[in-house]
């Protein structure tokens, strides 16, 4: 049918901001110890947030993103620069761990093309930071984990203010789990609590099968308070979060000093002090204690046991991804019965309308078709998980009053957008040169952006004369 100019339609180009965040469906986790160095396990430091401010110095070397510029083959952990070293350097000497730093000035992204693009990792350790991050930074962080990476919180005790920016670490993680665009409802089961600790070595828990307490880099039997926090667990929020070690006199849901959780297909640790892993030694001017070989604790089988815990659960597959695929697909409202419910779209783009028609049920999207000068955009934010094979399919109808046979006076674009908004590919250009009756269903290999968030976006483009609808239903992205 013929599209006309629709009464009522608002000829802005207004994108009401990007739609919901739609993911597979989640994995469920087994507890089985990953095998050592069976694969190069990927692991991004932060220090982006002000982790050496202060006295601190929570870094694995001076030679950032990577340590391996300031020694290609450290044999000790003075090798490298930083309080963090040791755990660095040990990791480095299994051969089985490739390590970057996220550097001051930078941020934290996921689905992005900066090779410290969480994208590019399984696992990112979070050290005590001290400024908070911003709302993409937590988008970030919350998807990388739901899609399969891990995520290692280290904390302080409240107070613990080293910048003096009025946040501590405390505050910073539970604004990151209560306060983001992902999951706000508990995601990891659990809450820092509000408490300085003076001194402790708190207990692990007799699990014999846990991988972290017995992993291959050892048995853990006690950790480190040095002014330190816990956590209150909630597993009716999160079933899956467990304490593993906890302050004396404490136990069950309250006094959890290092405990672990999932969330979606991924893995979580929290550590309640900085203390423990903190190896004594650094950049000059900075006081530091040598938690990690602490007599009466067993602090490096600890950090190196959960790094690899937590590393396992993205296996060999893209960064923050399993190695498995569930079959599914994954937009929401694909045949847009729903009216605009998951999609942002111009105002009237999503109709049923019967001046066109759609392929299926009453509703479609009809962009363009004013025969005025004007811009219609669709679009949803979706994450491809890594390990999968995608398609992106969706019929498309084109009728026009152009007569021309060479020049394509409108035009739409199909593009997939990063999640910045940045314009990673335009997968095909139509035009009142395709006009025809009917629907064709038009497909497109998606399978280079698993592991990303990426917005797809239609954006109908029309001239001031003659009128040129595209008609999009029943679109689907399918992975397997």
């Amino acid at each position: 049918m013929l599209g006309s100019r629709r009464s009522g339609r608002r000829f802005t180009t207004a994108l009401a901001g990007f739609g919901l965040l739609l993911t597979g469906a989640a994995v469920q986790l087994g507890t089985g110890t990953p095998a050592h160095a069976a694969t190069t396990h990927r692991i991004l430091f932060d220090n982006a947030h002000a982790e050496t401010a202060g006295n601190a110095d929570w870094i694995i070397s001076t030679s950032q993103p990577d340590p391996l510029g300031q020694d290609s083959s450290p044999s000790a952990e003075t090798d490298w620069t930083g309080a963090l070293s040791s755990w660095g350097v040990a990791l480095q000497k299994t051969g089985g761990y490739s390590q970057k730093t996220l550097p001051s000035g930078a941020g934290l992204s996921y689905g992005g093309t900066s090779t410290t693009d969480l994208s590019n990792f399984d696992t990112l350790v979070l050290p005590e930071p001290n400024t908070p991050f911003t709302s993409a930074e937590k988008t970030a962080i919350m998807n990388f984990v739901k899609n399969g990476g891990g995520l290692f919180m280290i904390s302080d005790h409240t107070g613990a203010d080293r910048n003096n920016d009025g946040y501590d670490a405390v505050e910073i993680f539970n604004d990151l789990m209560t306060n983001n665009s992902v999951d706000s409802t508990d995601p990891f089961g659990f809450s820092i609590d509000s408490l300085s600790i003076s001194s402790d070595h708190p207990s692990a828990i007799s699990d014999s099968t846990d991988p972290v307490l017995h992993g291959s880099f050892g048995t853990v039997s006690k950790s480190l308070i040095a002014s330190g926090t816990t956590a209150t667990l909630k597993p009716a929020d999160n079933p899956s979060v467990k304490g593993l070690l906890y302050r004396t006199g404490y136990s069950g849901n309250t006094g959890a000093f290092f405990a672990t959780s999932t969330f979606g297909s991924g893995r979580v640790a929290f550590w309640g002090d900085s203390s423990p892993v903190d190896d004594g030694t650094g950049q000059s001017g900075n006081t530091l204690y040598d938690g990690w070989n602490d007599s009466g604790a067993t602090n490096a089988a600890l950090a190196l046991n959960a790094t690899e815990w937590l590393a396992g659960a993205s296996g060999s597959s893209g960064g923050g991804g399993s190695t498995s695929c569930t079959a599914a697909q994954l937009l929401g409202n694909n045949g847009f019965e729903s009216g605009s419910t998951a999609w942002s779209a111009t105002s009237g783009v999503i109709t049923n309308s019967t001046s066109e028609s759609a392929r299926s049920g009453a509703y479609y999207a009809w962009l363009d078709g004013t025969g005025t000068a004007a811009t219609d955009t669709l679009s949803q934010s979706v994450t491809i998980p890594s390990g999968c094979s995608a398609t992106l399919s969706f019929y498309l109808h084109v009728d026009t009053a152009e007569t021309t046979t060479s020049t394509a006076y409108d035009t739409l674009k199909v593009q997939v957008l990063s999640s910045s908004g940045t314009v990673l590919g335009t997968l095909a250009t139509y035009s009142n040169l395709n006009a025809a009756s009917g629907y064709t269903q038009r497909s497109f290999d998606l399978s280079g952006y698993a592991g990303q968030t990426v917005t797809l976006k239609f954006t109908g483009t029309e001239g001031s004369k003659y009128q040129t609808s595209f008609v999009v239903d029943d679109t689907a992205l399918n992975v397997s």
